[in-house]
């Protein structure tokens, strides 16, 4: 029996949380899984395209409820694939955007297991472009950074006081808990007008959207009761979206009288 079983690892991002934003190579790789691995993905509609007789195992990380270790889940995607054969290991984005997915790749090939990644959408990407913000904009913005707000040893990244500095649009990731000291290294650029975005559970029913300044944007948080997960988008850019153009005229116009 276990001489027929072939063990394969595929690592598919889900996407930002719309379900429709799963490519249609991630679907057939769920579909042909004999066991999925999952995280806390922001829709599980996504386990749906999973064989119904699929092992299904949510090994998700929500801050405050680790269910696995990092090292556990490296484990268990080999011992499935060994024991089952096709193993899909499903996370929420693209899986090597701050997902650990080269981690989990090195460790089954490790053991000579074949290797696939089927990429998925970024929410870096796709969160701002549903509320119409194009993080890079001929004339506007030339490059722009992605960056975790919390690092593994839980500070705040030190790239984020290097793209304060920048003229590039600055898109965080994990950084609401972070915002004061991302507020106070962009104020320190003397860049207290620069516009902010904040969205909570892009892409999905749940959205909630927050826009400001770095001077305004935490006391947009509290109004908003804004929360994580959410990405924040700082930039230029935020305020050439035609859903934010008339909220900066105004707040100009404000500013001015």
């Amino acid at each position: 029996m276990h001489n027929t079983i072939k063990p394969k690892v595929t690592l598919v991002g889900a996407g930002p949380g719309d379900p429709d934003l799963l490519t249609l190579k991630g679907v057939k790789a769920l579909a042909e899984a004999n066991v999925v691995l999952y995280d806390a993905l922001a829709n599980e509609e996504i386990m749906n395209h999973a064989p119904k007789n699929a092992i299904k195992i949510f090994v998700g990380k929500r801050i405050g409820t680790h269910e696995y270790s990092q090292d556990q889940i490296n484990q268990l995607i080999v011992d499935n694939a060994l024991t089952y054969g096709n193993v899909v290991r499903l996370k929420g984005g693209d899986p090597f955007i701050f997902g650990r997915g080269s981690e989990e790749i090195e460790f089954a090939e490790s053991f000579g297991i074949p290797t696939f990644v089927v990429p998925g959408i970024s929410s870096a990407i796709a969160v701002p472009a549903y509320q119409g913000i194009s993080l890079t904009k001929r004339g506007v913005s030339e490059s722009f950074w992605v960056i975790t707000g919390t690092t593994s040893d839980r500070n705040l990244s030190d790239d984020v006081a290097l793209a304060a500095q920048s003229s590039a649009t600055v898109v965080i990731l994990m950084g609401m808990s972070k915002l004061a000291q991302i507020v106070s290294l962009f104020q320190k650029e003397s860049k207290g007008e620069t516009p902010v975005a904040i969205i909570q559970n892009g892409t999905t029913p749940q959205e909630k959207v927050g826009v400001g300044t770095i001077n305004t944007i935490q006391q947009v948080v509290v109004e908003n009761k804004l929360s994580s997960p959410a990405i924040i988008v700082i930039g230029e850019v935020v305020k050439e979206s035609n859903k934010f153009k008339g909220f900066y005229e105004e707040f100009i116009a404000s500013e001015i009288r």
